[in-house]
């Protein structure tokens, strides 16, 4: 089985894959734990460093220190399965997180603040207002009424002609204060016409699909 751990660490840290050298604070596992479920799953490695060197877990509390994560420090509870392999002398364990289904999982922060993170790539960001109450809206699996309005055709039109905007600008270029910007890129994901970028500290919104507007006159 070692070639099974081997073919996972040469695929290196993606979207479905993390690597841990070491559990030195459950807050951090936790974090993880959240970006998985709320995304795609994954797997997380422990005992692999960033690079792929294998280095092996130190001790045999990591174990716990994962179930105390997904159990303590993420809210709701993430479920997981692991298991340990032995590469050369070295153990490597495996946790698999599968997508949850009862999105947003939250993380608590060392601030003691609950955080929703979700995972793009190999990196884990926090998610905005926005995605949580778009998860919200679908667990309460009802509809939406979208008025289409000026606003919306400013937007729409805007991202005909280019590839993503800022909530900032969105408001500078309709007229409208964040509360409404807001709301209507809430409603606009929810009917899947727009996606949330998450790009560092940086948020934007694109389309999912050119849409093609009618012109009167």
């Amino acid at each position: 089985m070692n070639n099974y751990i081997q073919k996972l660490i040469e695929e290196g840290e993606h979207l479905r894959q993390d690597f841990k050298f070491e559990i030195s604070d459950v807050r951090k596992i936790a974090k993880t734990l959240s970006s998985f479920s709320n995304t795609v799953g994954g797997k997380l490695l422990i005992g692999v460093k960033d690079n792929g060197k294998i280095a092996g877990i130190q001790s045999e509390e990591e174990i716990y220190m994962v179930e105390g994560a997904a159990s303590l420090y993420c809210k709701p509870e993430v479920t997981f399965t692991s298991r340990k392999w032995n590469i050369d002398g070295k153990s490597v364990l495996e946790i698999d997180v599968p997508k949850g289904i009862n999105k947003p999982y939250l993380a608590k922060s060392p601030e003691g603040k609950w955080l929703a993170y979700i995972r793009v790539h190999d990196q884990n960001f926090l998610v905005n207002s926005i995605q949580l109450k778009v998860w919200k809206h679908e667990k309460r699996n009802t509809g939406v009424f979208l008025p289409f309005t000026e606003k919306e055709k400013i937007l729409l039109e805007y991202l005909q002609n280019n590839d993503s905007i800022s909530l900032e600008d969105f408001c500078s270029k309709a007229v409208i204060n964040r509360k409404k910007a807001k709301d209507i890129l809430f409603r606009l994901i929810l009917i899947h016409e727009i996606d949330i970028i998450y790009m560092g500290d940086e948020i934007l919104y694109s389309l999912k699909k050119k849409i093609i507007l009618s012109k009167k006159g």
